[in-house]
């Protein structure tokens, strides 16, 4: 199991972004699972794990974009390999 995690920095919370995450993480097939929450300093941080690290890329290459309303100035992403899985579906937390 890969873990990815990552945090997203700009104009990102109060524009939907946790949903928008939600919504694209089931939406792209091999994403396990994980959670996107509001971090205190504005950024928003996401979690998600998969058994490849093909699908958890194109989530990373979507934070990097963002929903419409967002405005993405940066995105730190850190990597974790030969994990045991932690989550059973993605959530917003």
């Amino acid at each position: 199991m890969i873990r990815l995690q990552a945090k997203i920095q700009g104009n990102v919370q109060g524009v939907g972004f946790r949903y928008w995450v939600h919504h694209t993480a089931q939406r792209l097939t091999g994403v396990g699972g994980g959670y996107v929450k509001n971090l205190p300093d504005g950024s928003v941080h996401v979690e998600a794990e998969a058994l490849e690290r093909a699908p958890l890329q194109a989530l990373l290459a979507e934070l990097h974009r963002g929903p419409t309303q967002a405005q993405v100035t940066a995105v730190e992403a850190h990597w974790e390999e030969n994990i045991e899985g932690s989550h059973l579906s993605f959530r917003v937390a």
